[in-house]
Formats: C-alpha cells, structure tokens, sequence
C-alpha cells in the first residue's frame, strides 16, 4: 500500500506542477488574462488529475503485480495530488498582478519540484544533484516551449 501512494503522489505532484506550470505560461503569453489563467487552472486540476489518476490505475492494472486495493490507492493519490498541486497556483494569480503571479509561480513549482527531487534522490542514495538539475531541466523546456507556443498562438490567431 505505502508503494501505491508513494506512485500516486510522485506522479500527481510531478504532473500538477510542471503541467499547470506549462499551462499557466502558455495562457499568460497568449491571453495576458487573468480569468482565462484561473478558468485553466481549474479544468487542468480536475479533467487532468483525473485523466492521469486513470492512466496510473491502467498503467498499475497492466502490470499484474498489485492488487485492487494498491491499484485504486495510486489511482486516488494521484487524482488528489495532482487536483491539490494544480489548484495551488491560483493563490498566486488571485492575490498579485499577473505577471508577477507567473514569476511566483514559476518559482514556487520549481523549488518544490527540485526539493522533491532532492528528497528521492537521498532516498534512492544517488546524487541528488544530477537528479535535481534532470527534473529542473525538463520542467524549464516545458515553460520556454508554452511561453513561446503563447506567443505564436497570440500572434496567429490574435
């Protein structure tokens, strides 16, 4: 049970950052709109989390190792983690002007990220540095490739 939600809340919290991260960032380069980040924000955490929670149940499912009850423990961690992490970056673009609520946003989700990346390194008793800076990594292109699909949408379509 403790390896089903150690899967559902690596996964949710991985996922709820770095695609609300993207998300917010494409928006804001393309919409400059609050209400259009916020309505993002909300459809991510729920359509997404439980999206990935059902990617996790069928991905837990095809391996024939657990059984139902570990299957469904990932399955709801992850929809919680991910909907929790992801409803997390509407306080930033509630309570700042907007663009200073991507830059805090951007900055909350990759500290947690490299902290949690930090903390499975130690666990997993590798260098957590290469870890850390692999995860930064891949969330930083995420947020430059939305920021500038933002932009092109805004330009082609706006």
């Amino acid at each position: 049970m403790k390896r089903a939600l150690k899967t559902g809340f690596s996964f949710g919290l991985t996922s709820g950052i770095i695609t609300t991260l993207g998300l917010i960032v494409g928006l804001h380069s393309g919409t400059h709109s609050k209400l259009v980040i916020i309505g993002g924000i909300i459809v991510i955490a729920i359509a997404d989390a439980f999206s990935d929670a059902l990617g996790i149940h069928i991905a837990e499912e095809s391996k024939h190792k657990y059984n139902q009850k570990e299957i469904w423990a990932a399955t709801l961690s992850t929809l919680f983690t991910k909907f929790i992490f992801a409803m997390l970056f509407i306080i930033p673009v509630l309570l700042f002007e907007l663009d200073k609520a991507i830059i805090i946003s951007v900055i909350f989700g990759l500290i947690i990220l490299g902290i949690f990346s930090y903390f499975i390194a130690d666990r997993k008793r590798i260098n957590p540095w290469h870890v850390v800076l692999e995860h930064l990594f891949i969330a930083i292109l995420v947020i430059i490739a939305t920021h500038y699909i933002g932009d092109w949408a805004a330009n082609v379509f706006g």
